[in-house]
């Protein structure tokens, strides 16, 4: 029950039916931030999500212009669009933000991740690892007697899917670079 004690499946004809209609609507943004590369801008970054109760899905932060000392920092989030436009209008608010761009809602993007899996296994779950493996175009960086470390890049979804594969074969740790993206085309390229 909400405050004015209107029930969640209220007819859409009452008129005490005062609930925003996109209020349940939560959806994935990829957010690409050109800040100043001094210490402490990344913990207000952070400290800007976790003092209004927002989470980060992916981080991901790594300088890009040396002469101009500036990082970009691509942050994955997930909200109302309400929510989302907060976020970057308080982001853009920073004193140290040059850009912010959200990639979700401004054309085509690609987004690419790195991760790392170990497997350990022996007979056939072994062999069925390395069959998978080379379905999903994963590289094997690491093998011993006992374990294979494997190497893979592609979208989240790739890699939980690849992830959850190897779970009942072994699947033992998994490191994750978090989500690098760019804007697809010849558009304003940011940085």
């Amino acid at each position: 029950m909400s405050p004015l004690n209107i029930e969640k499946g209220s007819s859409k004809h009452s008129a005490y039916d005062l609930r925003d209609p996109n209020a349940d609507l939560i959806e994935r943004h990829t957010l690409a931030v050109i800040v100043d590369n001094e210490s402490g801008v990344l913990a207000r970054v952070i400290g800007l999500f976790s003092a209004r109760g927002y989470n980060i899905d992916s981080l991901t932060v790594a300088e890009i212009d040396h002469l101009g000392h500036r990082s970009r920092i691509t942050i994955v989030t997930s909200g109302t669009p309400q929510v989302i436009e907060q976020i970057r209008a308080q982001l853009e608010r920073m004193v140290t933000t040059h850009e912010v761009h959200d990639l979700t809602t401004e054309g085509p993007s690609v987004e690419r991740e790195l991760a790392l899996l170990k497997v350990a296994g022996k007979g056939e779950a072994r062999i069925e690892s390395l069959r998978l493996a080379e379905i999903f175009r994963a590289n094997v960086v690491d093998s011993t007697l006992e374990s294979f470390v494997f190497e893979i890049t592609g979208t989240p979804e790739k890699i939980d899917a690849f992830a959850e594969l190897m779970r009942p074969l072994g699947l033992q740790e998994v490191a994750r670079t978090g989500v690098a993206a760019l804007s697809r085309g010849a558009r304003g390229s940011i940085g």
